[in-house]
């Protein structure tokens, strides 16, 4: 279990395990959000999509079809389900 001491200005530093687990990484916000028992937890704050315009801009040397794109989902979905049905078998 990970402990944070709250300082004289309210404020606490999540431990590193935390941080990792829940992919967080300086600059990234969390919000606190109170559960049906009257607690908090604790949920990373994910990026708006307008963040995400430009971020790619100039990587990519040919433009991708949205068949292509469909295509290359569903083969990931596949490994995926795959992986989990894999794991669930190996129970």
């Amino acid at each position: 279990m990970s402990t944070a001491t709250v300082t004289s200005k309210g404020q606490i530093t999540l431990p590193k395990d935390v941080r990792e687990s829940m992919g967080l990484d300086a600059g990234d916000k969390v919000d606190f959000v109170r559960d049906a028992e009257g607690g908090f937890r604790v949920v990373p704050r994910r990026r708006d999509i307008g963040e995400l315009r430009g971020m790619f801009a100039g990587r990519v040397t040919k433009p991708v079809t949205l068949q292509e794109m469909e295509h290359a989902i569903l083969d990931e979905a596949g490994r995926r389900f795959e992986r989990a049905v894999g794991r669930k078998k190996a129970r």
